[in-house]
């Protein structure tokens, strides 16, 4: 599964055909398309192409899908625009999930989960660390059977938030919180090779850490996210966070970098 995450990152246009190819071809694994789509499946990752095969990028039908409200927009302020989305993470003995919310403009992360399992409250929470610090214009996401939830949706227009969410299949309409995984996962992940949850909850907080404060972007000239979200270079207390985090066996919370 890790091999396949890694070829999905690398270009997520990539259907299981494609990616059982390029497994056989430069990773000398006879493996079939079947087993790639049914491994696919398991860890949540869809193609741009629409598919026919339902995965927690795949909406609910019983749940409201929210028009794409950012088809030509400019991005001209913090908080304007907020997006959110959920990656799989390989590690050595399972796997878990991380789910982040990031600011378009200064590409801030405002907050970030870490779950072993694809429940709803690990993203519940996520939300209300974010809504605890501001309040973006336009809320956007995918729709995942998780974003288009009425328990996630709820929250955003009861405090004046738009809700957006992304055309079906088309995952690069997310496209900043797309660029952060790869980010991640190449700079971190797939380099440090996490045993635990709690061992890459730890890694996370350290990553995302440098990423917010240290990390110079050249999209927002060589500026760092925090530099750019407070208007200062205003950083953050890792420590104090993980004092007033709750976590358990099955869900790890983190709270914001503020």
């Amino acid at each position: 599964m890790n091999l396949i995450d890694e070829i999905f990152t690398e270009d997520p246009t990539y259907g299981k055909r494609t990616i059982a190819h390029i497994i056989r071809r430069d990773h000398k694994i006879p493996v079939g398309k079947q087993h790639v789509r049914t491994l696919m499946i398991k860890i949540g990752i869809n193609p741009i192409c629409p598919q026919k095969k339902k995965n927690t990028s795949k909406p609910d039908k019983q749940n409201a899908i929210y028009p794409y409200l950012l088809s030509g927009l400019a991005i001209v302020r913090t908080n304007q625009v907020w997006s959110t989305d959920i990656t799989y993470i390989k590690l050595k003995h399972g796997f878990c999930y991380l789910v982040a919310i990031i600011d378009w403009y200064s590409r801030y992360v405002i907050s970030w989960e870490l779950s072993n399992t694809m429940d709803l409250d690990f993203c519940l929470r996520m939300q209300e660390r974010a809504y605890a610090l501001a309040t973006p214009e336009i809320f956007n996401s995918d729709q995942g059977s998780h974003f288009t939830s009425p328990k996630f949706t709820a929250l955003p227009p009861s405090l004046g938030v738009q809700v957006s969410m992304d055309g079906k299949g088309r995952c690069l309409d997310n496209i900043f919180i797309e660029r952060l995984w790869w980010t991640v996962k190449q700079q971190d992940i797939y380099i440090k090779h996490y045993e635990s949850v709690a061992e890459c909850r730890a890694g996370l907080i350290k990553f995302f850490e440098k990423y917010n404060n240290h990390r110079p972007h050249q999209g927002i000239s060589y500026q760092t996210p925090a530099e750019v979200y407070f208007g200062q270079n205003k950083k953050t207390a890792p420590m104090e966070q993980i004092n007033i985090c709750n976590f358990n066996l099955n869900t790890v919370s983190v709270c914001p970098t503020i």
